[in-house]
């Protein structure tokens, strides 16, 4: 276990309070229908795919079974459990938790060897661009294979499948400009509906043949491996999909705090999914034809059809879950400048983590359509899924590694044993896994790739340009400086400066000062910091600087936002107007003057050729500061220059 942190934020400890008023129960249920619609919706597809793999190399008999079914439940036991129940949820950083919340505390916390930072950074980099992979495929194969269950009922209508899933996916996308806090409330029943399913589902079956209760032993997984090692290790790349969307319990921790997905996880979703894959081995064993679908086949005739309309609430519930957990992603990777600013809206007054990013749903969207008709079956999916899974899994233990080992401190024996227990675990599915690029497995690691370029163009070419800008803008102290000794006509009224810094001069004050010669009574250049914190408090976020001349109406002000903040810059001018004395301003009345860089391609070496001009591509379809700082369109100016990349 992680040491508590020391470094919480008092809006942490304000959310824990409020968790802490909260019953404990409703958290619980809740947790339910954000953070386990994915790994609960797991055995829709889970064993029907390691029976089909390689046309029949898993046989339905006692020893296969036993072997598979052990595999699944050790799986789920030391890597949901063990490792991110019991390991990895303890390294929050503020209560947050996901990837790039643990690249954000390794930043945070590690200062030395810089190039380990830098290590962990590229990580969390490939670690996102997997988890946006996720997000496109997880919709299509939930949906279609809770769809499919129509053609256990009738193989008639098997070709409206597609259809059917196809039409789920794009209603459920369509809505999520309305945000999902009205029907949020609804998720957590269903699932726990979903749940009592899985395991009322897997009881009878269990009680028809107890001795399937024999494969939770390890000595049949270990058994399965030792006889056959070559199908055992083929059959790993399939049993890795008992575990999808175990990040989610690490990456939704800050919604509803450590103990509520803990006792969700131990009292609800642990023992209904290990029921479920129970009782699917059993069926199994008794009619050996139940691997074409051994989980519609538990139930009785009569509920397949309700059990239908169950199983794709519930991953309909999943998907939403990913595709929000896309949006997160986003606005963290913007705020630690690995993408360009894109238009996020809040869909809840009351909750800020409640967003829409248009850009990102429209691409899901896209994708997972892409995707659905390529290859039409959650059957032929599932060979692309694990390697996102895989890949993500190893990169959290990675982090939590160098997490625990250059700011923990842990001695090199318990990082050992962690890293050869669950890094060799994850490792061994993973090289599973690969088998399977040629047949479809190569679409996460090509997503991976096109996201990890782009995200690492950005940076890098972000980089260039504000160096290239503050040659252009000059210092601003010598600017104040030059106003004091030759003060320009000044106007009534406050003028708002967007700007990066306080070294360098806003190219719009630039050119009101210089150029057209007249400066507002109050200017104040405000430059917005995004801090490796989810929340900052408001109390603390304000940093005021009379850029020494306490009297000359220009100030610095820097806002400080955490990942997770809304950086709504007129409510935040609002509340340090309230907040200190040193502003003298009318945030109703002021007007903000926007700095826009029009980027063109130089011949300067520091980027490839095709790097610069996927950075332009980018920098064009970035949306505007107006917009992503909320600002008011009948008082927004725009003022822009030209720099060469």
């Amino acid at each position: 276990m992680s040491p508590p942190s020391n470094e919480s934020s008092r809006a942490a400890s304000a959310a824990g309070a409020a968790r802490r008023r909260r019953p404990g129960t409703m958290l619980a249920i809740g947790a339910l229908g954000v953070v386990f619609g994915d790994i609960g919706t797991s055995p829709l597809y889970a064993l029907q795919t390691v029976f089909s793999i390689d046309h029949g190399s898993v046989r339905p008999v006692p020893g296969d079974v036993y072997g598979v079914i052990s595999l699944l439940f050790w799986a789920i036991l030391l890597i949901v459990s063990v490792k991110y129940v019991v390991f990895v949820m303890g390294a929050d950083n503020d209560g947050e938790g996901g990837i790039m919340a643990l690249v954000a505390l390794i930043r945070r916390r590690v200062t030395r060897p810089k190039r380990l930072v830098m290590l962990a950074t590229l990580l969390g980099v490939i670690g996102a661009a997997l988890f946006f992979g996720d997000s496109v495929i997880t919709p299509a194969i939930s949906v279609l294979s809770a769809v499919e269950g129509i053609g256990v009922v009738d193989r008639g209508v098997e070709t409206a499948i597609l259809p059917i899933g196809a039409t789920i996916l794009i209603v459920l996308f369509l809505v999520q400009r309305f945000g999902t806090h009205r029907v949020g409330g609804l998720f957590g029943p269903i699932m726990l509906l979903w749940f009592v399913t899985l395991a009322a589902m897997g009881l009878p079956q269990l009680f028809a043949d107890p001795g399937v209760l024999r494969s939770l032993s390890p000595g049949y997984a270990a058994a399965f491996v030792i006889e056959h090692p070559y199908v055992a290790f083929i059959a790993m790349g399939a049993v890795i999909l008992a575990i999808t969307g175990s990040e989610a319990l690490y990456a939704d921790m800050g919604h509803f705090g450590r103990p509520p997905i803990r006792g969700a996880w131990f009292a609800v979703v642990f023992p209904a999914l290990t029921l479920n894959y129970l009782g699917q081995g059993a069926l199994i064993l008794r009619h050996p034809s139940a691997v074409a679908n051994p989980f519609y086949l538990l139930a009785p005739g009569w509920a397949q059809i309700p059990l239908v309309v169950v199983a794709t609430l519930a991953t309909v519930i999943a998907s939403q879950a990913v595709i929000s957990g896309a949006y997160s992603m986003t606005r963290q990777a913007m705020r630690l400048d690995f993408l360009p600013r894109l238009t996020v809206r809040h869909t809840s007054r009351q909750e800020s983590g409640q967003i829409y990013v248009p850009a990102v749903n429209w691409l899901l969207l896209t994708g997972v359509l892409v995707l659905m008709v390529t290859f039409g079956s959650s059957g032929a999916l599932a060979t692309a899924y694990g390697l996102a899974v895989t890949g993500t899994l190893l990169l959290t233990t990675a982090l939590f590694l160098i997490l625990a080992g250059a700011a923990w401190h842990w001695p090199p024996w318990r990082l050992l044993v962690i890293g050869l227990v669950f890094g060799g675990v994850e490792l061994t599915f993973f090289a599973a896994n690969l088998t399977k690029v040629v047949h479809g497995g190569w679409l996460p690691l090509l997503l991976a790739a096109l996201i990890v370029t782009i995200m690492l163009t950005w940076h890098r070419g972000r980089d260039v340009i504000t160096a290239r800008r503050a040659e252009v803008e000059g210092r601003l102290s010598e600017l104040v400086e030059r106003l004091r000794e030759h003060p320009p006509t000044r106007v009534p009224g406050t003028a708002v400066f967007p700007h990066q810094t306080k070294e360098t001069v806003p190219l719009a004050l630039r050119a009101n000062a210089e150029f057209n010669e007249v400066v507002h009574e109050h200017v104040v250049i405000v430059s917005v910091i995004s801090e490796n914190v989810p929340h900052v408090p408001r109390g603390e976020r304000l940093d005021v600087d009379s850029l020494a001349h306490a009297n000359d109406g220009i100030v610095h002000l820097s806002v400080h936002f955490g990942f997770h903040d809304d950086q709504n810059l007129p409510a935040t001018l609002r509340d340090a107007f309230m907040l200190t004395s040193e502003l003298e301003i009318d945030t109703d009345t002021a007007f903000y003057f926007l700095s826009r860089i029009t980027i063109e391609p130089g011949n300067t070496p520091d980027m490839p050729a095709w790097q610069k001009r996927l950075f332009i591509g980018l920098a064009h379809n970035a949306a505007s500061a107006a917009t992503y700082f909320r600002l008011p369109v009948d008082r927004t100016v725009v003022m822009g220059t030209r720099i060469e990349l």
